[in-house]
């Protein structure tokens, strides 16, 4: 960044650093402790539609890796679009096994980055519950390298409880880097597993 930069008020990018990712399991136990809420064992990476046989290829390549994990217990990563056009490649594992869903996520990210999609990843999620049946995912941007809370109300309506994401963000801040513009906390309205 140079000196011109600096006076007009720009600034550098943040690199994505996927290795954020493994902060998740040491912050799913503050959260539990904090605010009662588990991990479902369900988490997914979205990334803009990409048609094309070298991506295919690397869906291809990033499905076998997954699939042939034997601690999945035959459940298939499952690629899904949702109604905005994106597409999210899911996971699931049993709730007691967030480090491997964790391994997951950094898998596929890194290894859609690997073959040159790295535009195109918007962001991971993990998703959690609580005792009530409150639903809550910590999202992972991945142009920005932080993490934010989403936690839809239950119900048809697009809501959020912005109360409980601020709660989460105070009580994670020392486990995960959280993204200080809450504008871009982004709704994932309709994200696979949440």
């Amino acid at each position: 960044m140079g000196f011109l930069d600096i006076l007009l008020g720009r600034t550098k990018p943040v690199a994505p650093d996927l290795d954020q990712l493994f902060a998740l399991p040491s912050a799913a136990v503050t959260l539990e402790a904090a605010a009662g809420f588990r991990p479902t064992g369900a988490g997914a990476v979205c990334f803009a539609t990409v048609e094309g046989a070298a991506f295919e290829q690397t869906h291809r390549e990033v499905q076998a890796l997954l699939d042939a994990d034997s601690d999945r217990g035959g459940v298939p990563v499952e690629l899904h679009q949702d109604d905005y056009g994106y597409s999210w490649l899911v996971s699931q594992r049993p709730p007691d096994q967030l480090p491997q869903l964790v391994n997951d996520l950094h898998a596929v990210n890194s290894s859609m980055e690997v073959n040159g999609f790295g535009p195109q990843l918007l962001c991971s999620l993990a998703a959690f519950e609580d005792g009530r049946g409150r639903r809550l995912a910590l999202v992972y941007l991945y142009k920005r390298g932080t993490f934010y809370p989403f936690a839809p109300l239950p119900g048809s309506a697009q809501r959020r409880d912005s109360a409980l994401e601020l709660q989460v963000k105070a009580a994670l801040a020392g486990d995960l880097r959280i993204e200080q513009d809450l504008s871009r906390w982004f709704p994932v309205w309709g994200a696979p597993g949440l």
